[in-house]
């Protein structure tokens, strides 16, 4: 994957210092930090596999503040080297950080923002993107996070396009992955980069991991958001946009009965999701059709009007970009994997056919949901879905977790 369009002009003319290598791999560990993620770079960086064909690194584990530093889980870590030894690296991991919430420490940052100016390579995994994004390396660029923090790193940091549909996102020097797993996929990207395909097939095969996976975290997002979000009056407007998802109507029907024009309500909707709601909308629309897909024996062209799509064909074209498949083959590969005896079972507990050959039983309608869960799910898909941010990235301008040359199914 190549990177040459993205980068500011000062960022593509920097040079690695004299003493910065890339193979020499600073990774940079706090208190509080969750221990899989902390793993990872320890060891795809930190194993010395060249028997299997894979470069070696040379590892450096430092601590990022003062220890004994105290994992997820209670296990106390002492890192053999302090924030110095960051001064010696060309390639700078921040695997975790502790809190959305709470600021890095300062010498920390400033410690990253030296080794940058340097020349260093800076990957932030995980959460490691609030790191990444304190200390002003983000500023203008792409990145992506864990699905389920993509808001409020949007929302605290809006000069950062926030893009969490990716696995990982690699703008030259500064790099980003989604959550956990994903951060995997990012180290074995600059295994890739680095000493190439074959070498990063030997590291995948040994970590018995995909050498590569297509797609990104659409399929993995949920309604969970950020309180402070629930209570907006934008809330509202969600709520009643999650009730008439069956409707055809458009983001000028949202922003008039939030009482502002388009362009305010576009405005203040990605200040609090970092989304366009043209997406976010799409988003809800394809989650609807999901369920009913799951849960329901409405066919393709029926589910796409209760979803609100103008045709059938919208309902293929959204549905494939998000979830990499076609309504009709995710409905198959939903079924064959449930139970045999649940086949024709609905959400609200319906019987299966009443013996051979009978019909399976009606779709029911979904019952009413009362006004304060409709609020609360108003709350969560605001940012949740809405983290999926279509304006603020441009996911063809670098690479990505995507597969090179990949782009969404038309």
């Amino acid at each position: 994957m190549s990177h040459d369009s993205t980068a500011a002009p000062e960022a593509a003319a920097r040079k690695l210092s004299g003493r910065r290598r890339k193979e020499i791999v600073a990774v940079l560990l706090f208190s509080g930090g969750p221990i899989f993620e902390s793993s990872i770079p320890l060891s795809v960086f930190g194993i010395d596999r060249q028997d299997a064909g894979v470069p070696r690194y040379r590892l450096l584990v430092c601590a990022g503040e003062e220890g004994p530093l105290r994992t997820t889980g209670g296990l106390e870590l002492t890192a053999p080297n302090g924030l110095e030894a960051i001064a010696r690296a060309g390639t700078v991991v921040v695997p975790a950080w502790r809190s959305i919430t709470s600021p890095p420490p300062e010498d920390a940052l400033d410690a990253l923002r030296r080794a940058h100016e340097e020349g260093a390579r800076i990957v932030g995994l995980c959460t490691g993107a609030f790191v990444l994004a304190a200390a002003g390396l983000l500023d203008g660029r792409p990145a992506t996070t864990h699905w389920m923090y993509a808001p409020t790193l949007a929302k605290r940091y809006p000069s950062v396009h926030v893009d969490p549909r990716e696995l990982f996102v690699d703008d030259g020097d500064v790099l980003t992955s989604a959550g956990t797993a994903a951060g995997i996929d990012l180290c074995l990207h600059i295994v890739r980069s680095d000493h190439g395909n074959e070498a990063a097939g030997a590291l995948a095969r040994r970590l018995v991991v995909p050498p590569r996976r297509s797609g990104g975290q659409e399929r993995y997002l949920d309604r969970s958001l950020p309180e402070e979000i629930g209570a907006d009056p934008l809330a509202e407007v969600v709520a009643w946009a999650l009730e008439h998802l069956h409707e055809q109507f458009d983001v000028e029907t949202l922003a008039a009965r939030a009482y502002m024009s388009r362009r305010t309500f576009d405005r203040r909707f990605r200040s609090l999701t970092g989304s366009a709601p043209l997406q976010w909308l799409i988003t809800q629309r394809v989650l609807q059709a999901q369920r009913l897909l799951e849960t329901s024996d409405y066919s393709v062209d029926e589910v796409a009007g209760r979803c609100g799509f103008r045709s059938p064909v919208a309902l293929r074209g959204h549905f494939r970009r998000q979830l990499g498949s076609s309504p009709a083959a995710y409905r198959a590969a939903y079924r064959a994997r449930r139970p045999q005896g649940d086949k024709h079972d609905m959400t609200d507990g319906s019987p299966g056919p009443s013996g051979p050959g009978g019909p399976p039983p009606m779709p029911q309608e979904p019952a009413p949901v009362p006004f304060q869960t409709r609020r609360t799910a108003a709350a969560s898909a605001l940012a949740a879905a809405g983290a999926l941010s279509a304006e603020g990235a441009k996911p063809e301008l670098y690479a990505t977790g995507r597969l090179p040359g990949q782009r969404s199914a038309p």
